[in-house]
């Protein structure tokens, strides 16, 4: 039977790292890192495919594609880093509800229903992770993960200002939207919670900070605070 990964070092804060060599930690982050190569394949994908819908910024959406493109690439470097071989077929699985309910979206033309799915719940989701996985990551995987974070939040303000700009006309399908999709966020956490806790990334944690950049998300929006609270708690059911 496996052991639990040990923690060898830490870091200048005092955070205990795992053992990244461990057998525990490599099944762990088979998954984990699956998950992150194949988020930003469907980003990729979704972003052009959300350009055949509003045509006037489908290159603006190419250039956020491109960019997912490169983010799976170096992720892709982080597995052979740890000489660690992708779980993909984990992942496609892993990501079929929110790919299905994007693909629905996207044959009915619907706009708002796929920027939420994309650029506002994934984003924010992957935000989240990177977060909280950054502090407690190898080297090589920090200094990747550091510069992807970065970008996630050019993607998310996209999102964000075209919704925002559209305020007045989206809110009866984001909120559809809403209740179609959040709760799906916070089933994928608990679907993954073991494989984050061998990495030390814990689930409470996961899901507040994802909370948090998802409210802070529609605050920008333009949502008021008790609309804010009703979105969010969509979380809670399903």
């Amino acid at each position: 039977m496996a052991t639990v990964a040990s923690p060898l070092a830490a870091t200048p804060d005092g955070v205990s790292l795992p053992d990244f060599a461990s057998e525990t930690y490599k099944d762990a982050y088979s998954r984990i890192n699956a998950i992150v190569i194949e988020g930003e394949q469907e980003a990729h994908d979704n972003y052009i495919a959300i350009g055949t819908l509003i045509p006037d910024q489908a290159e603006d959406l190419a250039r956020l594609a491109r960019m997912e493109l490169k983010h799976m690439k170096g992720f892709t470097a982080c597995a052979n880093n740890l000489g660690v071989t992708a779980d993909m077929p984990f992942a496609r699985d892993f990501f079929a509800p929110l790919r299905n309910n994007f693909q629905q979206a996207l044959s009915e033309g619907k706009v708002v229903t796929c920027l939420l799915i994309q650029a506002i719940l994934i984003e924010a989701f992957a935000i989240s992770a990177y977060h909280i996985y950054i502090p407690v990551a190898d080297p090589f995987a920090r200094k990747i993960t550091e510069g992807v974070v970065k970008d996630e939040y050019t993607h998310l303000n996209y999102g964000q200002e075209w919704l925002k700009a559209n305020l007045e006309t989206i809110r009866e399908e984001f909120e559809q939207a809403n209740r179609d999709n959040l709760p799906l966020v916070r089933t994928m956490l608990e679907q993954v919670a073991a494989d984050a806790a061998v990495l030390q990334m814990d689930k409470e944690d996961l899901m507040a900070d994802f909370l948090g950049s998802y409210q802070d998300a529609l605050l920008e929006i333009g949502f008021s605070n008790r609309e804010i609270a009703k979105l969010a708690a969509a979380a809670l059911v399903g």
